[in-house]
């Protein structure tokens, strides 16, 4: 699974590395990125790249209210075309959450330390996702927008930390991942497949990063 992430990079930075044709939030560093929180993500908007902010928890449009968000930070990429609670996003509302590396616990219960997860390159990269909007019955203006990170089975890279990984994806498929247009579902799982980032360096550091209270760059600061 991926339930802590870290992301710092600047607007400008972040435009210079995905395609974003328009931000309508403001981007402040988090290094210790936890369910709930609003996380910043890519999706498609009449035509355009838009980046904003999404509670990490996806909320179904049915659902009765936003709890069920806290038990729905990940979705499998096997099962996620299948799953009533994600096949219609699956569909037509796929995402792009940005990040700059996240933390995996290893070992045993009670001893389990602490590991920061990156590309091999350290450059910011984009977790495949989905988003909902989610209304209150009783007042129709009211929107809760909502994302999860898609999860797979770990590459080699990473398997002795944990057996799943969120989907990292390659920039040769972001447009077809984020057109709404392409609801291929063969194509997409293909996407999910063939088109990600397996390749990924790890170090430990320090257990800190356990409480979401700490949250500043030597949380990902490697120890001995």
């Amino acid at each position: 699974m991926c339930g802590r992430f870290v992301g710092f990079r600047s607007l400008k930075e972040l435009k210079g590395i995905f395609p974003i044709d328009k931000a309508g939030c403001d981007i402040t560093a988090n290094y210790n990125v936890a369910p709930s929180q609003e996380i910043l993500a890519i999706f498609k908007h009449e035509g355009e790249n838009w980046l904003d902010k999404f509670h990490w928890g996806l909320v179904p449009f049915w659902a009765k209210d936003t709890s069920i968000g806290n038990r729905m930070i990940n979705a499998r990429a096997e099962t996620v075309a299948e799953k009533p609670s994600f096949r219609n996003a699956f569909k037509k509302r796929r995402c792009m959450i940005l990040a700059d590396g996240f933390y995996e616990w290893k070992g045993e219960k009670g001893r389990k330390q602490p590991m920061f997860i990156t590309l091999p390159d350290r450059k910011p990269f984009a977790f495949a996702g989905l988003w909902e909007v989610w209304n209150k019955k009783d007042d129709p203006d009211s929107t809760y927008r909502s994302c999860t990170i898609l999860t797979t089975e770990a590459s080699e890279s990473i398997r002795d930390i944990h057996h799943r990984m969120p989907v990292i994806l390659k920039p040769d498929v972001y447009e077809p991942w984020l057109n709404p247009e392409n609801q291929e579902i063969v194509g997409l799982k293909n996407i999910l497949a063939h088109g990600i980032q397996t390749e990924l360096v790890s170090h430990p550091v320090s257990k800190q990063v356990n409480s979401v209270k700490n949250n500043d760059p030597s949380c990902i600061d490697p120890i001995a």
